[in-house]
């Protein structure tokens, strides 16, 4: 027994060291899928949260939400990781749970407030119909966004960049419109203009600036 216990262990060292190597030449060669084999054969052999972590944001760098929330769990966990539970907070935004991505995003702006996290859970909280706490957190955003501070969008073929002050007050603009369109379409269009001035090549707000002109120029009834 003592001989079987010793060459296993000696056995399990051996994959260590070889999934170790192998995990440094995936890395060297920018191999994302052979580092996230490497990581999960290391995980079996000497299981980590650490790891396990990691292994998710992998996924999540690749688009594989589903796998990272398969390597991590679901649960809502107060002593997770800050890292794990961004994860968390993406992978189910991405899958278009609103409600538990919310949970999560809520546990990191407990955390560390911020405002990059003040506009993603005022824009998930305006999908969900929470449209008084949405204004919290646009306001919060405001009062505390910098000019450096930058936020990307996804909705063209080719992913940009704007300022996240431009994008706070394009959001305050659709929450005060959602508000009331009929006594708020002025005061919602002049915010997005307002953010076009920031950033006039703002993709969504000069598309929400078209439709709200269109709505303007509509007759009355």
């Amino acid at each position: 027994m003592f001989i079987s216990a010793m060459s296993f262990a000696q056995g399990n060292a051996e994959l260590k060291a070889h999934y170790e190597a192998y995990y440094k030449q995936m890395k060297n060669q920018g191999d994302v899928q052979g580092v996230i084999n490497a990581m999960t054969h290391l995980d079996i052999l000497t299981p980590s949260q650490a790891r396990r972590d990691t292994l998710a944001y992998l996924y999540v760098s690749e688009g594989k939400y589903v796998q990272a929330l398969n390597t991590i769990g679901i649960e809502k966990n107060a002593s997770a990781s800050d890292l794990n539970v961004e994860v968390k907070a993406i992978s189910f935004k991405n899958l278009n749970d609103i409600k538990r991505a919310l949970e999560q995003y809520n546990v990191l702006f407990d955390r560390s407030p911020n405002p990059s996290l003040a506009y993603e859970i005022a824009d998930l909280m305006m999908q969900n119909n929470e449209d008084a706490g949405a204004k919290d957190k646009i306001e919060y955003g405001l009062k505390n966004v910098t000019d450096d501070m930058k936020r990307a969008f996804y909705e063209t073929q080719r992913p940009y960049e704007t300022s996240l002050k431009a994008a706070l007050i394009y959001l305050k603009a659709l929450n005060l419109f959602k508000e009331n369109q009929a006594t708020n379409l002025d005061a919602a269009l002049k915010l997005v203009n307002d953010a076009l001035a920031i950033d006039p090549n703002f993709n969504m707000a000069k598309r929400t600036r078209e439709a709200l002109e269109a709505k303007k120029a509509q007759p009355k009834n």
